[in-house]
């Protein structure tokens, strides 16, 4: 099968989410004029180390990049398996100003070094000034960038010096409403690596 996205599939649903997976999930909290917010992105990652940054997109001007755009932080909560429930009651279409954290029943902590809300417990959170929100393609198609200025980590996710993910296995998302769950890892070096 090949198709042109601009004329369509003609599958019953979109497969373009399904081919592109796993997705990680970007659970940004944000703080605004209107109070705090908390929602899942799975077009979300990691884009450079130096200093470290992040992207997320977002379909729609929602609550989050109105937020990010007024006051110029975010903050990047991992998601585990055992949060998928939480996580996913958080992608509710709210009115503006309703607090995503408590209609989920999701603890709040303070972030350390930016004005924002973060997911209390969450395995590690990212807490990020913005660097740029770009406007995409399509109808209100937003990509935002972040630097990372600040890490929490949950210190039993730490492991031998390392952060083991497979101490909370992520929360992945697939296409269509699926979702994936990490549990196993495996090491294999570059050509040329000691």
């Amino acid at each position: 099968m090949f198709y042109r996205p601009s004329e369509g599939h003609g599958l019953p649903h979109n497969p373009f989410n399904a081919i592109v997976t796993p997705r990680p999930i970007g659970w940004i909290s944000t703080r605004g004029p209107q109070g705090d917010n908390l929602a899942p992105y799975s077009f979300f990652n990691a884009a450079a180390y130096a200093p470290p940054q992040v992207t997320f997109a977002s379909t729609g001007l929602k609550d989050s990049v109105t937020n990010i755009r007024a006051s110029g932080v975010f903050a990047v909560n991992i998601v585990a398996a055992a949060m998928l429930h939480p996580m996913s009651e958080t992608s509710a279409a709210l009115p503006p100003g309703m607090d995503e954290f408590a209609h989920a029943g999701v603890a709040k902590a303070e972030c350390t070094t930016i004005p924002c809300p973060r997911v209390d417990g969450a395995p590690a959170t990212l807490e990020c000034e913005v660097v740029d929100i770009l406007t995409l393609r399509g109808a209100d198609n937003f990509l935002v960038i972040g630097e990372v200025v600040g890490i929490h980590l949950r210190d039993d996710c730490l492991r031998d010096g390392r952060f083991d993910v497979t101490a909370y296995q992520p929360l992945a998302r697939m296409g269509y409403r699926d979702y994936a769950v990490v549990r196993e890892v495996f090491e294999l070096k570059r050509p040329n690596e000691a």
